[in-house]
């Protein structure tokens, strides 16, 4: 992982010698990405800066390169992982250095604009080409490595974070809160509209993933070419599904492996599901002692998240950190304010927030790593949220509800037919009334909507998981790898036919067939369990609750501290959101906080911090060892703030405004309404029993009793409804 930043004249003119303090200005912004060397260049009508993090070619791949006759020049971010059998297939003398991006130089002087055409790996690439007067921009398939740029008529800024822009005077820093605030990223939109990746502000742009852009540097003159699209179905493949799996398998090993191979040491992020356990056994082939680094709170100790990534290191044998986040581990307002600059997006949440921290602590614990290895990516391609967008049914029932979204979707642009999908609670008319707003085929049964979900997540990986994967890592000078987007996985994935991807596809069957000889069949076969949501999620909404409350909200008066924000945001229904979160947290704080980091961006943008390297990160992560999950419970629970002290004397009482409703069926499930409105279902014995028995009055050992259960039988919800505000202790 490195730095990019630079500009250039886009009409025929030079650039000046007063340029010098404006690339130094951008190298300083962004030399938290490259802390081991640093250049400048400024020639002609270019000007590039370079900051480094070497993992490959440590002693003499500094950049800018520069091929053997002095034409190109070049400056990159990222890894080009088959750089050994390129070069390989070139004459001997036309690769000079260890660098693994040298191989692009004379890639490109042999093919052109088809110069990525053959390359495997994550890159954002700057060339400058002397003789034909242009200025190159391209990027991986997946958009794993950042560009972004601003530009005029008469020149063009760009870098590898929107703040190295901001170095710019000229370049405007202003939030683009109306395509900000329709996003269906922000808005958690149920329907597979996909719009193409945006970078929040307004006249920043993203070089496309996919893409090499070519601007000529005499006239401005711009043309795009895309190298590579998302797949489609192939519905001639003559491969059986068990070649298939035997076919992923092959590709996800040789993809871990160029993934794990570094001139430095690599670690790797460990959940306690099958995606980077999947990694972590493969790639324990290739490296030496890899370190693990799992997330210890009180959201993956409740799901088992934490247990079962200790599990998976025992059985690799390798070392596993189970980095701490205690009830009290709450960012202040300044940590938080940081890591929003440090993310540039108002998606920054709690995911980031555990991220950014176990890249801290592993660099802390680890001087010398400068690579991670993530799990990334799979649950997108290979049908990992389809159990739960089935709502716990089928694969059919995954493929309607894809229906209902695209029907939303495309309602999006018919809102006049909308009412007769909601005033009835059930269609009144079918899907093909929608008409020309639809493409063709839809809602006659033959269009795909699982190919239009896959272009989504296509788009959504490029909007948050690659950017916030590359930054929160950024901030610790470390590059995040992601195995998983080797663009021939997602290829196999996308071209499987519609009528076998219930075998393959259905809850990521093609991974664990392919890995099932790799790991315990309780790994290989374990539901998905989300980071953070789930069972133990009120854990997290009340950490970010909490932090949202805190100093008498001093996050919403900084983020309320523009007129744009002012203009844009209701600051007596946030105050009030957030005071009503503070005392019942839920999953409502994630909107909250994108509202709130919205208006942080436009605060930092408009007085711009310094660098990120000169402005603390916060207290140093501390990880807890684990030795005996079993006999270590009482302690664990204790230490991550989820173990109360109860005692038969404890009375517990529904909180104000919440109601526990029966439903229409005697034997059916009931309700619990907060403030008027039906919240969550409780139809699980012996919960309910205890639940419908509460009244303020019995205490804790009645309520037992009455139940016919014994504490630990209902605990985890008794503490889960203390802990979201549901219930409350009627005091003594």
């Amino acid at each position: 992982m490195c730095g990019l930043a630079g500009l250039a004249r886009i009409d025929g003119s030079q650039l000046t010698p007063d340029a010098d303090a404006l690339l130094a200005r951008m190298a300083d912004v962004i030399s938290h990405r490259g802390p081991d060397d640093r250049d400048i260049l400024r020639q002609g009508p270019v000007g590039l800066a370079f900051t480094r993090l070497s993992l490959v070619g440590p002693d003499n791949g500094n950049q800018p390169l520069t091929s053997a006759d002095g034409s190109l020049v070049l400056i990159a971010n990222g890894e080009v992982y088959n750089h050994r059998e390129l070069t390989a297939r070139l004459p001997a003398g036309s690769v000079r250095t260890a660098s693994d991006c040298e191989v692009l130089l004379p890639l490109y002087q042999r093919h052109g604009k088809d110069f990525l055409d053959s390359v495997r790996g994550m890159y954002a690439v700057v060339l400058w080409d002397r003789r034909a007067d242009q200025l190159v921009l391209a990027r991986d398939r997946f958009g794993v490595k950042p560009l972004y740029y601003h530009r005029t008529a008469e020149r063009i800024v760009f870098g590898s974070e929107i703040k190295t822009l901001f170095a710019d005077a000229d370049t405007p820093r202003s939030l683009d809160w109306a395509t900000a605030l329709a996003h269906p990223a922000m808005t958690a939109a149920p329907h597979l509209a996909a719009p193409q990746p945006v970078s929040w502000f307004q006249d920043i742009h993203l070089v496309p993933a996919g893409c090499v852009v070519r601007i000529d540097l005499s006239n401005g003159t711009t043309t795009t070419h895309r190298y590579w699209d998302f797949p489609g179905e192939t519905p001639e493949l003559s491969a059986s599904d068990d070649e298939l799996v035997e076919e992923y398998g092959r590709l996800l090993a040789e993809s871990v492996a160029e993934c794990a191979t570094a001139d430095t040491e690599l670690g790797l992020f460990l959940s306690g599901g099958v995606d980077s356990a999947s990694v972590a056994a493969l790639a324990a082939r290739h490296t030496g002692q890899l370190h693990t680094f799992t997330v210890l709170s009180g959201a993956t100790y409740s799901n088992g998240d934490a247990e079962h990534a200790a599990q998976v290191a025992r059985f690799l044998g390798l070392p596993n950190h189970q980095v701490l986040f205690d009830a009290d581990r709450i960012p202040d307002p300044a940590e938080w304010r940081r890591l929003v600059w440090l993310t540039e997006t108002p998606e920054c949440g709690p995911e980031q927030f555990y991220k950014h921290e176990l890249h801290r602590y592993a660099k802390l614990a680890r001087p010398d790593l400068r690579g991670m290895l993530l799990g990334s990516a799979s649950d997108e391609f290979n049908g990992g949220y389809s159990p739960d967008l089935a709502g716990g049914g089928t694969w059919q029932d995954f493929q309607a509800h894809l229906g209902d979204m695209a029907l939303r979707g495309a309602l999006l642009d018919r809102p006049d037919l909308a009412p007769w999908w909601e005033r009835a609670g059930r269609p009144l008319l079918r899907a093909g009334a929608v008409g020309e707003a639809l493409p063709d085929g839809w809602g006659t049964g033959e269009h795909d909507h699982y190919a239009d979900y896959l272009v989504r997540e296509y788009r959504k990986i490029q909007q948050y998981n690659c950017w916030h994967e590359d930054r929160t890592a950024a901030g610790s000078g470390i590059e995040a790898r992601v195995p998983f987007l080797d663009h021939r996985l997602v290829e196999l994935s996308g071209s499987i036919p519609a009528g076998r991807r219930e075998r393959l596809l259905w809850n990521k069957q093609i991974l664990r067939e392919s890995v099932g000889d790799l790991l315990p069949s309780n790994i290989v076969q374990r539901e998905k369990v989300p980071f953070f949501y789930g069972s133990g999620d009120m854990h997290t909404f009340r950490v970010f609750s909490l932090m949202l409350a805190q100093d008498k909200g001093a996050l919403l008066d900084e983020a309320l501290a523009t007129e744009e924000a002012r203009r844009h945001l209701d600051a007596d229904g946030l105050r009030a959101a957030v005071a009503d979160l503070s005392e019942r947290p839920t999953i409502d704080v994630q909107f909250v906080l994108r509202l709130v980091n919205l208006g942080l961006m436009a605060s930092l943008a408009a007085d711009v911090p310094p660098p990120l390297v000169s402005v603390p990160a916060g207290p140093a992560p501390t990880a807890l060892p684990v030795d005996d999950w079993e006999g270590g419970r009482t302690r664990l629970e204790e230490r991550l703030g989820i173990a109360p002290e109860f005692t038969d004397g404890f009375v517990p009482v529904l909180a104000p405004g919440v109601l526990l409703l029966s439903g229409a069926e005697p034997e059916g499930p009931w309700y619990v309404a907060v403030d008027g409105a039906v919240e969550y279902v409780v139809d699980e014995e012996p919960w309910l029993t205890f639940l419908r028995a509460v009244n303020g009055e019995r205490p804790l050992g009645e309520l037992l009793r009455l139940a016919g259960v014994e504490l630990n039988e209902v605990r985890g919800e008794l503490v889960g409804c203390l802990e979201t505000g549901l219930l409350r202790e009627v005091p003594a």
